[in-house]
């Protein structure tokens, strides 16, 4: 049952990462790319049970947390075209013109 599962997250992964290459807009390839970090955290934990080693769920929640952190850098990059921004001041340079 649990092997069944792993090769559906493989195949949805492969259908993931040909959506990324083909994707007609960036966002659709910022999408897939959290949705094939999201899939690689089911199949890691997957893999665990099937291991019998459930350490391997920590290592799945470690990655989780990166793919979210790695998601929100990059939406946050092609909005402001720099990761150091500190928010938005559209509204103070409006007062300023």
């Amino acid at each position: 049952m649990f092997v069944a599962a792993a090769a559906a997250l493989i195949v949805a992964i492969l259908l993931g990462l040909v959506r990324a290459l083909v994707g007609p807009t960036i966002y659709d390839r910022i999408l897939a790319g959290n949705m094939i970090g999201t899939l690689t955290v089911i199949l890691i934990a997957v893999h665990g049970f099937l291991a019998g080693r459930p350490e391997f769920l920590d290592i799945a929640l470690v990655y989780a947390l990166i793919n979210f952190i790695g998601t929100i850098a990059i939406l946050k990059y092609f909005r402001f075209k720099d990761l150091g921004h500190a928010g938005t001041d559209h509204g103070k340079a409006k007062e300023d013109t």
